[in-house]
This record gives structure tokens, sequence and C-alpha cells, in this order.
């Protein structure tokens, strides 16, 4: 199977998109379809041996559309004869998104023709360079074509638009003054007789139907010749048919009888000049709403800094390959990911973390590409370059997310086939029964309120409901450092009922830290901690790493130890600097007849945390109670509260002691309890919370955790946990911060909610107006819709749908709101790229 990311031109509606959807899922070989109409793409699964790209887009072209099609030449090295042009060109023609390739021996280049989308140069240098040739470095250009393509197709738009309106606007007044008696008796006062104002009126509409109107008339016909009627077809036959109509009155007036001879060339051009408005301010806003795609694509470093030949160049970062060494200098970003080989700085990851604090970096370390270096400089091996990037992954996720269909829209999607075809019955219905009873001149009250239909239903609303709401809300999501894997996702965590938590690295660091350290009258904290460390240094044990670690923090001396013991389910014995030091558990230090009793108090308030004291015992005397524990996240508690002021029940499954467990679980007001799991059982715990609760969403980081992930009604994978949970979750919270949760069931719930209000307005305002356009208020009162108010309508729908989805952009979360704002104000102001911050910030006093 291989996977295809196709952009389409042309398409303007839900209909549009449900034909591309149909033809590619009519081709043999083609397993899964799903056509995007508000990002214009199409995300294709197919068997590379039924079916190929060329077939896949040539079918999108027979459809009536544009693939995104882009052809690119290129040098190629190293070719001799013609087996080198057949190995070249085989080599590029087996890539997933090429659709043709040319090699030239004469000219020592290739010509590819690809989908973008899917492929790019940086694929066919990694292949021919596989083959056993080169492309030369100059060869890369680094552009966003598509960008580049959105640009051009705006200001094609503007152009086109200020000639609509240039045009419409005489159009209108004088149209107007011909029934405003007034002016009507000026203008055949200069002599503007009815038939020479028709004339004009035909020279300055005819180049609004002919310039703007050229996309509707083109597409409508598509459209109509592929029998699949949508928004095109609507305005090309409702503006078409009062242009002909207005022509036959301008050039064969005899045709008609005397009292239906009335133009309605402004109805059309305005008609046209409005709808092409709606569809201008809509492509606009579909910039907008792709925000986060560009902000991410901006985070990447242009070029980069390598070693070749042993001598430093710059070169374009799709250059770089794997196994380069690559030299950062202070300030720079960090261009690919890969592995320090010499010299030592600090690394602002927040974009990929969310921690404000730069990380130390030493030989060995790993470095993630579009992170800032600070204050050093080092040398780094390249390992993943160009897609293989954890940037190219967050990326493709995001894009994979944004391109879903929700189950929410199954039902827009039924309508939507039938909708056009419906309406046009409609308006044949409203032309025969104004034909049949309408009063003279029943042929204009005919035409006008079947225009009228024709223009105010408009699909587009419906078909932008979801995928707009879905973009949005996907991107704002991963600029809050919450990835949704799957679109469908966000529609099941807004239903969940119940969030079971994984303790263990997801409301606890996940390692053991040294939180409490008490001395005993007559000695001195710090000396105690250095001896204590020092007698533990050499110790492998994890409690034992954690208080050396503890006193290194500190900037303590530690001594080496000149003599070491461990006692197995005791302690451990150590002389340092001549002083005796035993470590270990109450039992230990009864056998050096110590009495702990001293460290009463402590223990209990020890016990009560969960946490189990050792003590310290220096020359005979008890020195010191210390506990080492894994510690619960800060903002943990905050998290817990705000996911019950959303109406969940919490329950957390762990593995440790039932002891421990419920002391954690009482800190941080946790419902329920599953403790002494083993991981095979995690997934168990799920199901009887799912019986009892409802949909339930898993939080987890190991490897234990997958089959919980796997079996929750949405997984939920904290960044810092394996690769295998990461995996098999639908959701991955990037900078692993507990506070994370609420926020990613918030956006969840503003998404679907703004979906529902989008898809009842889009089903609402086509329910309410077309009766209305069709004159079903003309008994009441002689009200009638004209089709200019109906064109402006109906291109205002389209602009609402996406307006209202757009407000996601803005979303707060309700929590700390100081925080989000301040990452609101640095996303704006550019100061942190698309910062992926934690949505609470830890040292937020609110």
């Amino acid at each position: 199977m291989q996977t295809l990311e196709i952009g389409i031109r042309g398409m303007t509606c839900a209909a549009c998109a449900m034909r591309v959807e149909r033809a590619l899922k009519a081709l043999q070989g083609v397993a899964v379809a799903r056509v995007n109409l508000a990002v214009e793409s199409a995300h294709v699964e197919y068997d590379a041996q039924a079916a190929q790209p060329g077939v896949i887009a040539a079918a999108i072209a027979e459809a009536g559309y544009a693939p995104v099609v882009e052809e690119i030449e290129f040098p190629v090295r190293g070719m001799s004869c013609a087996s080198c042009v057949g190995r070249v060109e085989r080599a590029l023609a087996k890539l997933p998104g090429v659709l043709e390739a040319r090699v030239n021996l004469a000219s020592e280049s290739a010509r590819v023709r690809y989908l973008p989308a899917t492929t790019g140069l940086a694929e066919f240098r990694r292949r021919i360079a596989e083959a056993g040739y080169e492309v030369p470095a100059q060869a890369a250009k680094d552009t966003d074509a598509g960008e580049a393509q959105r640009e051009r197709d705006l200001a094609r738009m503007r152009r086109e638009l200020l000639v609509g309106v240039a045009l419409s606007t005489p159009l209108a007044v004088l149209a107007m003054g011909m029934y405003y008696a007034p002016f009507h008796g000026w203008l055949a006062s200069v002599g503007l007789s009815e038939p020479l104002l028709n004339l004009i009126l035909f020279a300055l509409a005819t180049p609004v139907m002919i310039w703007p109107g050229r996309r509707f008339f083109v597409a409508g016909w598509k459209a109509y010749r592929h029998l699949s009627p949508d928004m095109n077809s609507l305005v090309m036959t409702g503006t078409g048919a009062a242009y002909l109509y207005s022509l036959v009155v301008t050039f064969a007036p005899q045709l008609l009888p005397e009292n239906a001879r009335h133009t309605y060339y402004e109805a059309a051009a305005v008609v046209i000049t409005l709808v092409f408005l709606g569809k201008f301010l809509e492509a606009v806003a579909k910039g907008r709403a792709s925000d986060a795609i560009r902000k991410l694509l901006g985070l990447k470093a242009r070029t980069a800094r390598v070693l070749r030949d042993d001598k430093e160049a710059e070169v374009p970062i799709e250059d770089v390959q794997a196994g380069d060494m690559v030299l950062v200098r202070p300030g720079e970003k960090i261009p690919v990911d890969g592995t320090i080989a010499s010299g030592s700085s600090y690394v602002d990851e927040s974009m990929i973390t969310g921690e404000p604090i730069p990380v130390a970096k030493q030989p060995g370390d790993k470095v993630i590409g579009a992170t800032i270096n600070q204050n050093g400089a080092f040398r780094f091996t390249a390992e993943a370059v160009g897609a293989d990037t954890v940037l190219a992954q967050i990326i493709r996720l995001v894009q994979g997310a944004q391109s879903a269909k929700l189950p929410i829209q199954s039902l827009a999607d039924r309508v939507v086939a039938v909708f056009t075809p419906i309406v046009l019955v409609i308006a044949a219905l409203t032309a025969a029964v104004w034909l049949t009873f309408g009063p003279a001149p029943a042929l204009t009250f005919a035409l006008v309120n079947a225009v009228a239909v024709l223009v105010i239903a408009c699909p587009c609303a419906m078909g932008l409901a979801t995928p707009a709401a879905v973009m949005v809300g996907t991107g704002r999501a991963a600029e809050l450092g919450v990835l949704f894997r799957r679109g469908e996702a966000l529609e099941t965590l807004s239903h969940v009922k119940a969030v079971a938590l994984d303790k263990t690295g997801t409301l606890t660091r996940g390692r053991p830290e040294l939180t409490d350290l008490v001395v005993a009258e007559g000695f001195d904290e710090t000396e105690v901690r250095a001896l204590v460390a020092a007698a533990e240094a050499q110790s492998e044990h994890p409690v034992a790493q954690a208080i050396v670690k503890a006193a290194r923090e500190r900037g303590l001396d530690i001594a080496e130890a000149e003599r070491f013991e461990a006692v197995p389910g005791f302690g451990v014995e150590a002389t340092v600097k001549g002083r005796r030091v035993h470590v270990g558990a109450d039992r230990y230090m009864v056998k050096f007849g110590l009495d702990v009793r001293a460290f009463a108090e402590v223990a209990r308030r020890l016990a009560d945390e969960a946490k189990t004291p050792l003590y310290a015992e220096i020359d005979g005397r008890l020195a010191a109670a210390l506990a080492v524990s894994d510690p619960i996240k800060p903002g943990a508690r905050e998290a817990i509260a705000q996911l019950h002021a959303m109406g969940i029940q919490v329950a957390m499954i762990t593995g440790d002691n039932r002891h421990t467990a419920q002391a954690i679980a009482r800190a941080l007001g946790i419902d329920h309890v599953a403790a002494e799991v083993l991981p095979e059982g995690k997934a168990q715990a799920v199901v009887q919370i799912q019986q009892q609760a409802g949909r339930t969403a898993f939080v987890g980081d190991g490897i234990n955790d997958a089959p919980a992930l796997a079996q929750a009604d949405v997984g939920l994978a904290m960044g810092s946990g394996t690769d295998v949970a990461i995996e098999t979750a639908d959701v991955t919270i990037m900078n692993s911060e507990v506070q994370s949760i609420p926020a990613a069931l918030a956006v969840a719930r503003r998404t679907l909610r703004t979906i529902r209000v989008n898809l009842f307005w889009a089903f609402f305002y086509n329910v309410v107006l077309i009766p209305v356009a069709a004159g079903a208020l003309y008994p009441f009162g002689g009200w009638l819709l004209n089709p200019v108010l109906a064109g402006a309508a109906m291109g205002l729908s389209s602009v609402f749908v996406l307006t209202n989805s757009l407000r996601l952009k803005r979303v707060a979360l309700g929590i700390l709101p100081r925080a989000a704002e301040r990452l609101q104000s640095a996303l704006e102001g550019g100061q942190m790229g698309l910062a992926l911050q934690p949505v609470l910030s830890r040292r937020d006093p609110n």
C-alpha cells in the first residue's frame, strides 16, 4: 500500500469534494480516499500493484478539477550511458507522487512531473544518490510552492473582483434607475432611450460574465457534463438564464410579450460579483485557517553549515544528508536532528517540550532540528533529515489530522449528495408554478424567482462546516502542544466521560528525586548531604543516584569513599574522609542500636505523603531522616480540578502499591484508583472504567501503557514517553504537561461545538431562504427576494462558516488565562515562532 497527498484546485463546495472522492474510490486498487475542501487536498491510500499516481491524478482531472502537479528540471551528474539514464528514470519513477520522469543524457538533466504534496526535490536527490548518481547542491530551491501558488491565486482573484466591482456598480445604478421614475425621466431627457440603455447595460455586464464569471461557467459546465451538478452549476444556470433572457430583450424583443421585455443584466453581473466576493473572502479565510502549518514550516532552518571534504560550506537545508557533520554557532537554529560530536551549549527546546529553560547539551546528547542554540558552539552528526526530522513528523501529524473526515460530517455529506439536484428541481417547479399561477408578466416572475432559488442555494457552507473547524481546531491544539494523530479523535475526545491516567511519568515525573532531608540537632545540613552523597556515589541503585544528583545540583563537593559496601535489604556502609557513614531503612539503624523515634513526626508526615523514610548514621550518631520518591508534577492538582469542572471523572491506574497510590490520589483529588495493576491488566482496568462511566480516555507514556492506550476510546500519549506509546495513541501531548490534558479536551469540545453551529446555520439558512427565494412570502404582502440579495446571502453563508471556525484560533481554554494570553501574544509577536508551549505556566501565580 502507498499513500498520496494531492492538492486539488477548482473545488468550490462540498459537492465538488464528494465528486472527486467518488471518482477516486471508483479506481481499482484505491482503498481509502478522503477529500478535504478546506485545505483543497485529497488523501489517497492505494495498492501500488493496481493503481498509479498518474491514474489517480487523471481521475481528478476527469472529474473536472485540477490536481496540483509541478514540474522541475535539475542536473544529474555521473551518468555515462543509456543504462545510466534508465537507472535514474526507474529510481525516480518508483517514488510515490512521481507522475513522469524523463532523463536526458546529452544535457545531463532530469525533468520530473510530480505531486508536490507527496514528494519533492529532497526525495529525488536521495533516490538518485541511492542509484549511484548526484544532484548538485545548487539545484535546490527553497520555495514553498503551495504558499506561492495561493498568493498568485489571491492576486488574480483580487484583479477579477476589482473588474467585477468596477463594472457592476454603474450597471446596478443604471438598471435601478430605469425603475425609479424621476431618474428614468432624466435618462430619457438626455437621449438614453430604453433600447440604447439596454445596449449600455449589455456592454457593462458582458465583461463581468466573461472574466470573473468564467470560473463559474467553466466549472459548472464540467459538473453538468459529469452529471454531478454543484454550486458552480447553480450560479451558471441562474446568472446564465438572466443574461440570456436579457440578450433576447435587447436584440430580439419581438420574441417576447411586451410586458415581459425587462432586462436583468444587473442581476446576472451583480450576482456574479457578489458570489465572487464571497469566494475571495473564503480563499482569504482558508489561508488564515492553515496558519498553523505555515508557522510550523516557518520554524525550519533555511541553510546548514556542514563539513564537506574538510571544508566548511553553507548549503540549503535540503542538501543535508544523514552522516554529515553539522556546525552550529551561538544563536543559530539547529537545522536537522542528530547527536552532538564535540562542543557544548544550552539549547532552547521550548518549541518541542514547552520548557522555557534551555537544556544543557554535551557530546552524546541528542539535538532536534528547528530548536535554537544559545551561547555555545558545537558540532553534531546529522541523523534524521528531510521528512524524518521531528519537525517534519509534527507537520505530517497536523496535516493528517486536518485532512480527516469526522463522523459528524456524514449527515452533511448525505445531504450534499442530493442537495444540488433537489435545488434544480425546486427551481424548475418554481418557474412552472409562477408561469401557471403567477400574475402578469408571469414569465418575468418565473425567471426572477427561479434565478433567486438557484443563486441562494449554496452547498459550500455545508461542505466547509466540518473541515474548516477541524483544520483550525487541530492547528490551535498544535500551538498549545497537543497533536492529534487522527482528526476523528477530536470528536471522540469531546464525548468522553472519564479520563484514566497512568501514574509514573504522567502524574509524576517518572524519575526518583530526593524530596526531603531533615537533620538531627548538632549536625550541619550541607555536611550531611555531602557525606551521604559520597557514601551513595558508588551505588547504582536509583535511590542512591537521586541522592547524588541532588547534591551535585547544589554544587557540593562529593568526596570519594575510602570504603564502600552495599548491604542488600538494609542500605549502604562507607567510610568518607575517615568518617563512618551508614544510610538505609529503620531496621538498618536498629542494627547499630540507634533509636529512630526522634524522627517519629517526620516519619508520619512522609508516610501520609506516600514516602518511605530512610535514615543516615554518621560516626555512630543518628544524623538525618530523608526520603526519595517520584514527585508529583507541578500543576497536576489544578489539571485534575479542571477535568472535574468539565464534568469528567478521573481515575488513576498504576502498578504501584495501594498505599502509595491512595496517598497520591488523595493529594490530587482523583476519584478512582486501580493500584497494583500488572501491565497486561491495564487494558482490563480501562474496560471496567468504560463499563462504569462510558467513553474513556487513557493517558500514559510507557511501553506497558500501549494496550490501555489502544483499548481506550481515545489514547493520549505524553511526548516524553516511548515511541510505542506515541504510535499507539490518538493524541500526543508534546510538552508532557498534565495541564495539557484538559487543554486537549477543551479544544475538542470547542471544535465540536463550532462544527454543530456551522452545520446548524448552513442547514437552517437553506431550509428558510430557499422557500423565500421561491416566492413563498409573495401571498403575504407581495414580498420577493431579489437575485442580487440572494447572491450576497449565498456568499456570506460560506464566509460565516469560515469566520466562525477561525474563532477557534483565539480559544484560551479557560485555564490560567494569563498564561494562555502570554502564549498567544508570543505567537502573534513572532517571539517563539510556533512555540509548542504548555497551556499552563508553572510559575503563573494564578
